[in-house]
């Protein structure tokens, strides 16, 4: 709904970067003052990513405006600005800070020499107070007037209330310490965000290209698709594109997490941010700075970090209710003792104060997402695109795992395994009549014969097949050197002999059948001249990977195939599947997985992302292989492995896992810390120092708790 008088733009979107937000209190605050603004609909900050979306028509000075408490920068997402690394010590919040612990310190010498009611001592403490909570006590007064209750609120009416009540050292010491764990606080996010800025930088800011008989140096964002680039060995490469001219190897460890550098030639696609490593490439534009491959994984990494995670919305919630909860609570431990107990104001205001200290929620608002950008960040690192909170949740808690068959637990890529010669003539002529037949068809195993025919060096050219002919969902037929041949599946031999095939046949194709291979026949209309068995090879990883899955606790693992039962069952049994369902249709696949969700609750399919779409789109958790060029991968699913590399997937859960652990940890110690030092109260034992160690303490050990996450390879 548009607010009353704005004439705010809904159609106009823009994305800002922002330069300033130190706390997810401060991101919340900076968020309501951008809302407030009259040309502006609506507004969402991302803490995670330090971005802004406004909807509405607002300029860079009215957001700055609105974000002058913190001395908030912004300037346009897609612009290069230059973010001057500060020194920590060179920082205005160091500095104040340490003036601040001067002026504590001179008040401590002083307290002990000349009393702590001393007029001079009361002034240091003063000082330290007023220097070191400016920006503090601006935040926390403006809310108050407003009514707005956060933890800024809190600490201002906590220690103004203590210097009111005589406690000025004591006051002057939470200023000091709550200074120090915004810091920390400011520090530990700086460094989960530092691993999305590290992507930014992976790519180059301009490249070599050639246009017309021109070579020229130019800014990314004025290269056009079409344009040649030139890459010599060693350099960066600065946009996708397709090579056209040269070979390499080239190191695509920044997109896919593979180590090992891959081949390049003629027609094959690189990556924006790709390393090259010996050789000269020339490769051709094909899609604009905005569309690369490391802008998306940038894009859609920002936008996770941006979604609220199913534990962080329960820990929004409840601060929202706890803050004014708290309130009320310190002004009911300062009011009711004095009251009705004959309490002493001053001791029950001092424990009143305490508990508002004691009440922040810093530590608990900062539990969740302190964990969950960094866990992001780090996944993106390693090749692995996890894209929300929400997913990394779900994945944590995966009890199966499905897995499409062809080109998750195979290659994809039909490969010889047997060439059986059934005459006396030489294998090689039969392999080379084959080949000559299958050149002209379009059934996806004559790729593999002509493979098989080039790695035993026949040279086709030599092979010529004539009168080519397909018979529909049998083989082929053609005249090689003034013979009719076919070549083609058993039933068509069965067909074509008088007598059909002998039984000496039949039992070899059964046995090659038993071991998941598709059999066929090259052969005249007389006799059947060879067989030749054609398998997806399994991949190297799937046997490790599925034994690792049983091994960190995953239940199950099924293979979901639309291949025949007896191909299937073989290489379930080979790799260790748990179960194996076959001669499904997408729609049996959705089935499948719609049972298992209801058998055993969260269940992630792993497959292309572009096959089994509804399969995956079902599954508690889709996961898409080989995501990197893959737009659909990237767009639909909600794990995009970026390497054709099923590695990645153990990896993955384990993060999950371990982030689920640290997110659950991080907010049980937080609210756990929080009661202890309420209890506290009922004796009286709780004081400011205690208060301010309890809330800095929770802090500190959250983020570092959080910050593990960096570490899981």
């Amino acid at each position: 709904m548009v607010k009353a008088g704005a004439n705010a733009d809904i159609s106009k979107k823009s994305v800002y970067r922002v330069q300033g937000l130190t706390c997810a209190d401060c991101a919340m605050q900076f968020e309501r003052n951008v809302k407030d603004l009259k040309s502006v609909q609506d507004a969402q900050v991302n803490f995670g990513a330090s971005k802004i979306t406004v909807y509405g028509d607002a300029t860079i000075e009215d957001l700055e405006k609105a974000g002058a408490f913190d001395g908030i920068k912004v300037y346009p997402e897609k612009q290069q600005a230059v973010v001057a690394k500060e020194p920590f010590w060179k920082k205005k919040t160091t500095i104040r800070t340490a003036i601040s612990s001067v002026f504590l310190l001179i008040g401590y010498i002083l307290s002990n020499q000349l009393g702590e009611e001393n007029t001079i001592t009361v002034l240091a403490f003063a000082s330290s107070i007023l220097i070191g909570g400016y920006a503090l006590f601006i935040k926390g007064l403006r809310n108050l007037v407003r009514l707005r209750f956060d933890m800024n609120t809190l600490m201002t009416v906590a220690i103004l209330g203590a210097a009111a009540i005589g406690e000025w050292g004591e006051g002057a010491v939470v200023v000091f310490l709550f200074a120090i764990s915004e810091a920390l606080e400011s520090y530990s996010m700086e460094k989960a965000r530092q691993s999305i800025r590290s992507l930014m930088d992976i790519a180059p800011k301009e490249a070599t290209i050639r246009r017309g008989n021109q070579e020229m140096q130019v800014p990314v964002e004025e290269i056009q698709i079409g344009d040649v680039m030139l890459i010599k060995p060693g350099q960066k490469i600065a946009m996708d594109g397709t090579v056209v001219n040269g070979n390499s190897s080239v190191n695509q460890a920044t997109i896919t997490g593979e180590s090992i550098p891959v081949s390049k030639t003629v027609g094959d696609e690189v990556f924006a941010g790709t390393i090259n490593e010996e050789g000269f490439l020339e490769v051709e534009v094909t899609k604009t700075v905005e569309d690369t491959t490391i802008a998306k994984i940038i894009h859609l990494v920002e936008e996770a970090q941006a979604e609220r995670a199913p534990s962080q919305a329960f820990v929004d919630k409840f601060a929202k209710y706890y803050t004014p909860t708290i309130m009320l609570l310190a002004l009911g431990v300062i009011l009711v003792p004095p009251l009705f107990f004959n309490g002493d104001w001053n001791k029950w205001i001092y424990e009143g104060l305490a508990i508002l200290v004691v009440g922040c929620p810093c530590a608990l608002v900062v539990s969740t997402p302190v964990a969950i950008v960094t866990a992001i960040g780090n996944a993106a690192r390693n090749g692995v695109l996890i894209k929300g909170g929400v997913h990394l949740e779900e994945t944590g808690a995966l009890k199966v795992i499905a897995f499409d068959k062809t080109g998750t637990l195979t290659k994809g890529l039909p490969e010889v395994t047997d060439f059986v010669s059934l005459t006396n003539r030489d294998e090689k002529e039969l392999l080379a009549i084959a080949a000559a037949i299958e050149k002209w068809s379009q059934h996806p195993l004559a790729s593999s014969i002509i493979r098989k025919a080039e790695e035993e060096e026949i040279n086709l050219e030599e092979w010529k097949a004539t009168d080519f002919s397909s018979i529909t969902g049998k083989g082929a037929k053609a005249t090689v050197i003034n013979t009719l041949y076919y070549i083609g599946s058993p039933k068509l031999f069965e067909e074509l002999l008088q007598g059909g095939l002998s039984k000496d046949i039949s039992t070899q194709i059964l046995l090659l059948q038993q071991q998941g291979k598709t059999v066929m026949l090259l052969g005249t209309e007389q006799e059947v001249l060879a067989l030749i068995a054609v398998a997806d090879q399994v991949r190297e990883s799937s046997l490790e990977v599925v034994k690792e899955l049983h091994q960190i606790g995953v239940n199950k693992t099924v293979m979901l195939t639309g291949d025949n039962r007896a191909t299937a069952e073989a290489i379930g049994k080979q790799i260790g599947i748990s179960e194996v369902k076959a001669e499904l249709l997408p729609q049996d696949k959705l089935e499948s997985i719609k049972k298992l969700q209801k058998d055993y609750g969260k269940v992630a399919m792993i497959g292309d992302g572009v096959n089994d779409a509804p399969a995956l789109a079902t599954a508690t958790v889709g996961i898409a292989m080989g995501g990197a060029g893959t737009d659909t991968a990237l767009e639909t699913a909600d794990i995009a492995l970026m390497a054709d590399d099923l590695t990645k997937l153990p990896f993955t859960i384990k993060l999950s896992r371990k982030a689920l652990r640290i997110i659950k940890q991080n907010i049980t110690f937080s609210l756990v810390v929080k009661l202890i030092a309420l209890l506290l109260v009922i004796p009286g034992w709780l004081t400011l120092w205690i208060a301010i160690f309890a809330d800095m303490g929770a802090t500190l050990l959250v983020t570092l708790n959080g910050l593990r996450l960096l570490k899981v390879k």
